[in-house]
Order: C-alpha cells, then sequence, then structure tokens
C-alpha cells in the first residue's frame, strides 16, 4: 500500500518542479559566449515537423517537409510563407533556418531558451517576439506551459514550438477556406491571427480555472478535505504562471504598435489594439481569481475550525454528561461495610438510576439552555 505522505510528497515535488521549469536559471549556459546555441529544454525523443504554408489572394499550398531545405524551394518571391518548426531540440535545423533568413545568433539562442518571459526585440530585417502557450488537459485538470517564438519578417513569418500540438489549427483552417483578409493581408496580420488565437485560449483556461474554483469553493464549505487543499495549491500555481505569462504582453504588444520598421501595417494596428484589450481582460481576471484562491486558503482553514470545533462540542458534551455517573460509580463503589442504602431493596433500580437519569437531563436542559447544542 502507497504511504499517503509519501504519495503528497511525490506531488508536491512535481508541482514544485513545473513552477521550476518556468524560472530555472539558464545553468546549461553558464560560462559559455553570447549566441552560443544550447537548448535548455526538456530532452525530448520526438522528431522534429516542419510544416509550411505559402500564399497570396487565391495561391495557397501548404505542405509538411522532412528537411529544412525543402522549405527553401517551396518559398515564392511574389508570396507570403509561414514556416513552422515543432521540435526546436534539433538545433541544427534552427542555425540553417537562421543562415537562410539571416537571424541574429542572439535571436536563435533566446529560441532555444524554452524559459523566456514575453517579450519583442525589433531588429532592421526582422522582429522577434516570444510568447507563452498554455494547453488545458482535461483529464488531469493540468496546464500545460510552453514557449512559442515568432520571427516577422517582411514576406514570411517563422513559429518555434518545443512540441506536436498548438492551439494555430483555427488559422490554418482560414488560410485552407480562402479567407479574403488573412489571404491578402501581410504577414504582420497573420502574425497578429497567431497572437489572437493564444489570448483567445488564455479565456478558456481561465473559463476552466474558474470551474475548477467553483467546485472546490463549493465542497470547502461544506467538508472540506485533505486533496482540496493540494488542489488549491495546484490552482494557485496555474495563476501565478498564466500571470508571470501575460503581464509582459501588454508591452509586447504596445511595441509592435509603435513599430517604425515599417513591418506592421496601419490596418494591422486596429486589430493589434483589439489583443491588447482581450489581454486587459485576461489580466483582470487572473487577478479576480487569484484573491478568490487566497480567499478558499481562509475557507478551508475556517471550515477545517469549525468541523474541530464541532467534534470537540460533541467530545466536551459526552464528557461532561459522564462526571456525575463517574461520581455516583465512585461513591458506590467504595468498599465499606455500612451503606444505608446497601440495605434497601430497591436501591439500585430506583435509587442509583432514577438520580443518574436526573442528572443526564438536567445536565442536557442546561446545555439546551444556554445554546451550547
Amino acid at each position: 500500500m502507497i504511504n499517503p505522505g509519501k504519495k503528497l510528497q511525490r506531488e508536491a515535488k512535481r508541482q514544485v518542479g513545473k513552477i521550476k521549469k518556468l524560472i530555472k536559471p539558464k545553468t546549461k549556459k553558464a560560462g559559455l559566449a553570447p549566441g552560443t546555441l544550447v537548448y535548455t529544454g526538456e530532452k525530448s525523443e520526438q522528431p522534429i515537423k516542419i510544416s509550411v504554408i505559402d500564399y497570396l489572394g487565391e495561391n495557397f499550398e501548404e505542405k509538411e517537409v522532412k528537411s529544412v531545405e525543402e522549405t527553401f524551394s517551396l518559398q515564392k518571391t511574389d508570396s507570403k510563407s509561414w514556416i513552422n518548426i515543432d521540435g526546436i531540440h534539433h538545433i541544427e535545423t534552427i542555425e540553417k533556418i537562421g543562415d537562410r533568413f539571416d537571424i541574429h545568433p542572439l535571436v536563435l539562442e533566446d529560441i532555444l531558451h524554452t524559459t523566456q518571459r514575453p517579450k519583442l526585440e525589433d531588429y532592421e530585417k526582422h522582429i522577434f517576439i516570444v510568447l507563452r502557450m498554455f494547453i488545458y488537459n482535461e483529464e488531469l485538470h493540468e496546464i500545460k506551459n510552453e514557449q512559442v517564438s515568432l520571427i516577422l519578417g517582411k514576406h514570411y513569418l517563422l513559429t518555434f514550438q518545443e512540441d506536436i500540438g498548438d492551439v494555430f489549427d483555427s488559422v490554418r483552417e482560414r488560410l485552407r477556406k480562402g479567407g479574403p483578409k488573412i489571404r491578402n493581408g501581410g504577414v504582420d496580420y497573420l502574425a497578429y491571427a497567431l497572437m489572437d488565437a493564444i489570448v483567445d485560449s488564455y479565456f478558456h483556461i481561465l473559463e476552466k480555472v474558474g470551474e475548477d474554483i467553483e467546485e472546490i469553493e463549493d465542497r470547502l464549505v461544506v467538508n472540506p478535505e485533505k486533496d482540496d487543499l493540494k488542489k488549491v495549491h495546484r490552482l494557485r500555481r496555474d495563476l501565478i504562471l498564466l500571470r508571470k505569462s501575460v503581464w509582459p504582453l501588454r508591452e509586447v504588444l504596445s511595441q509592435m504598435q509603435r513599430n517604425e520598421a515599417g513591418l506592421i501595417n496601419k490596418s494591422t494596428e486596429i486589430y493589434l489594439r483589439d489583443v491588447y484589450d482581450h489581454t486587459i481582460q485576461v489580466i483582470d481576471t487572473i487577478e479576480s481569481y487569484r484573491d478568490m484562491v487566497v480567499g478558499m486558503l481562509d475557507v478551508y482553514l475556517s471550515s477545517l475550525s469549525n468541523k474541530m470545533n464541532e467534534v470537540m462540542k460533541v467530545l466536551t458534551i459526552i464528557a461532561t454528561v459522564f462526571i456525575p455517573l463517574t461520581f455516583f460509580a465512585g461513591v458506590y463503589g467504595m468498599n465499606f461495610e455500612n451503606f444505608p442504602e446497601l440495605h434497601w431493596k430497591w436501591m439500585y433500580p430506583w435509587g442509583f438510576w432514577i438520580f443518574t437519569l436526573i442528572a443526564i437531563g438536567l445536565m442536557l436542559w442546561l446545555f439546551k439552555r444556554k445554546k451550547w447544542m
């Protein structure tokens, strides 16, 4: 049988490990020169996946390639390209992409450092954007956290992710169906669409978190359990990670609207302002949920205290009721020969038990009168 204490310790270590994944220091890069490409994420054996979408107006081509060299042949000079790489642990591929698009080594370094906070860096030929993507696991009620890196050029958009699977399916579907706005817009509009998809996914995450908060809160008031405290701490951790990922996103969107390199069109700035408003809504919701979770800890402790008080009250009443009974039993348990009551025939059934029941009744009446029960 598994020891419950050890089980809780393992769970606590696992939760702490998840927090460290986002805030861990660059131990693998200590002492190395700036621009040295070192993958700092968790080891992964899954193969790299590269997909290319090339489009312009009615022309559309989508293909999954096996090598990065194939992506270069698919690009057309008069079209726009979205190249997505799943599996940044393959450093050689990242180097080839960097050589092809003349990407600064520090940008490639940040792509491989998977615990970056959201940020925007404006270079002469491209804009580098880092975002945090969250995916909710329905079965485990857990949030998966991943870094998404975007490089926005004049006619191309590069996206880098650790694992296969993202929240961009709706954007891909719009491209496939030939949505006029996204097909005819520039790659800056595509970048906006991807950022909007990530921010919209935050609403979905917060909706699930809100459901968990409501469920646990109702249970804490009625019948709190040890597992509820663990769930409250999990929610608190998830909200900390969400807050850490969303707060810097405001500055990223503001910088994009102030971009002076000509990579962001005026028509796209309106949509970026809309994403900014959504980001503020997400931040407000996170702050509200954080206050609720902090309050849930107080509710949990108060419920436990009330539960303990109820138990102690019952035990106190039982102990108090038995005090006179102990007295009677002590008196008539003494080994003396000259007890007048001992020679009375009805002393035990009428004398002893009548006095006992009367004493119990008086005490219960007194407790009721004092509203102690």
